[in-house]
């Protein structure tokens, strides 16, 4: 019997971009919350008391919350301000994870992002720290890759059932 090997590429959290318009717009210090949960509903059949039986619903995505040192760079606050101004702009958002010599391993696509939440830093006087914003994402779907795609404004808006775009 031949001995089969499997080599698995390993990362780091802490090597990671964010793709916002189509190009990696900062150096992220955190990214929280990325996930999903299929949810159920358990129930037991008369007779069978051994077993319970699981129907499966719908997916639930996990809102996503992004961390970094503020800069002068606006894409976060132009993003929200749109919101706030009744431009529900969506776009697919690209979270890629780096390998030790640079490779992308995965990139996460949220896709039809749309913030739901921003918040500048704590500002303190006798404070050394980095200021951080943070901008808290919500989004309908999610694809996982190797490769990167999507990360572009959606301009052309949602397909004749109702999803927006996955690339």
């Amino acid at each position: 019997m031949a001995n089969s090997s499997h080599e698995l590429n390993y990362v780091t959290a802490n090597r990671f971009y964010v793709e916002i318009e189509s190009n990696i717009s900062a150096c992220f210090t955190e990214c929280q919350g990325l996930g999903v949960t299929v949810k159920t509903e358990k129930f037991s059949e008369g007779g069978v008391n051994a077993q319970q039986r699981v129907l499966l619903s719908q997916a639930e995505f996990s809102d996503v919350t992004l961390k970094r040192g503020i800069t002068n760079d606006l894409t976060f606050w132009n993003w929200i301000n749109k919101v706030l101004n009744s431009a529900k702009e969506r776009r697919n958002v690209n979270i890629l994870v780096f390998n030790q010599a640079g490779e992308t391993m995965q990139c996460w696509t949220l896709i039809g992002a749309v913030p739901i939440s921003w918040k500048a830093p704590s500002l303190s006087a006798d404070s050394s720290t980095v200021a951080i914003e943070e901008l808290t994402l919500t989004y309908e779907g999610l694809k996982v890759d190797k490769t990167r795609s999507g990360g572009a404004s959606i301009l052309s808006g949602r397909d004749s059932l109702g999803y927006f775009p996955s690339n």
